[in-house]
């Protein structure tokens, strides 16, 4: 991978970004989303954020390399403390991060996010947190995406700013990809299935406390539901 040739995962980022648009890439390690997405005329201007010194020191060799320093601008900072007012970001993306984590970004700074008007983000695990970030903080999930590279499965995000309800369903497996339900989504989804199975059957095994009876009815619910959508 390298700043003319992304990865697929990365390719499908860059896919959502519009054209003429203003950029920050938050935890940017190499510089290469914001390097293609100058070099392919998608965005004017990016802002690479990365919080460690080594992918920051990386990012910006990477951006002198391409002769790019004009038009992408490499910070070191946490988060969204990457980005100003002045640089007047409308697009900002999150890749390769769990969750969890990226709604914590987002929330951590969250008054940073005036005016900016789509969010990308691509969650390497437990999407859902994003999902209910969104929902409480009136950012509507206008496209999503999953797919397979190296044998792991990513889901990407698209937000937009907008009220949205989501039931339990739309916040675990996604509103967009429960209706397109493509080969990959299928594939994590009975996997996540086995694996619950084989949790509930270690449960059954444990002490019956309070809280095990709690998990097992959780679990048993996800199972129903989830089997339901893709019946």
């Amino acid at each position: 991978m390298n700043a003319q040739k992304l990865s697929k995962r990365l390719e499908k980022v860059a896919s959502f970004v519009p054209e003429n648009t203003i950029v920050a890439d938050i935890g940017s390690d190499h510089a290469y989303l914001p390097c293609y997405l100058v070099l392919n005329h998608i965005a004017t201007k990016v802002i690479a954020g990365e919080v460690v010194k080594g992918p920051y020191e990386s990012a910006c060799h990477e951006v002198k390399q391409e002769g790019l320093q004009n038009q992408i601008t490499v910070r070191l900072a946490d988060g969204l403390q990457a980005i100003e007012q002045e640089d007047h970001i409308t697009v900002i993306t999150i890749a390769g991060m769990g969750g969890p984590l990226i709604a914590s970004i987002l929330e951590k700074d969250v008054k940073r996010l005036t005016g900016v008007k789509r969010l990308i983000l691509q969650p390497n695990i437990h999407a859902i947190a994003i999902r209910e970030w969104a929902v409480q903080r009136n950012w509507k999930i206008i496209d999503e995406s999953i797919l397979k590279e190296d044998g792991k499965i990513y889901e990407i995000l698209v937000l937009e700013p907008g009220r949205q309800l989501l039931s339990a369903e739309a916040l675990l497996l996604g509103p967009v990809l429960m209706q397109q339900q493509n080969d990959v989504f299928k594939e994590k989804w009975n996997h996540e299935i086995e694996q619950w199975q084989t949790i509930l059957k270690a449960l059954e095994k444990a002490d019956q406390s309070e809280e095990i009876i709690e998990k097992q009815k959780l679990l048993e619910q996800r199972i129903k539901m989830v089997k339901e959508i893709l019946q």
